[in-house]
């Protein structure tokens, strides 16, 4: 009787883990992935305006 169950046992564990798993869905978005390229122009804006703010003093001391 306990070789039995030991038995079932042996198989049925194997099937309860199994649907104890979890699953993976990998799908495409429904949107396309859009990149902000805004920061690098913005910096570029930054780095003239102080140049040309450097160079307007330099001609031009307030002080």
């Amino acid at each position: 009787m306990k070789a039995y169950r030991l038995v079932l046992f042996g198989i049925v564990a194997p099937l309860v883990m199994a649907g104890c798993t979890p699953t993976v869905k990998v799908e495409a978005p429904s949107e396309p992935i859009t990149i902000n390229l805004n920061v690098k122009l913005d910096a570029e804006v930054r780095v003239k305006l102080e140049e040309k703010a450097q160079e307007d003093v330099a001609k031009n001391p307030i002080f």
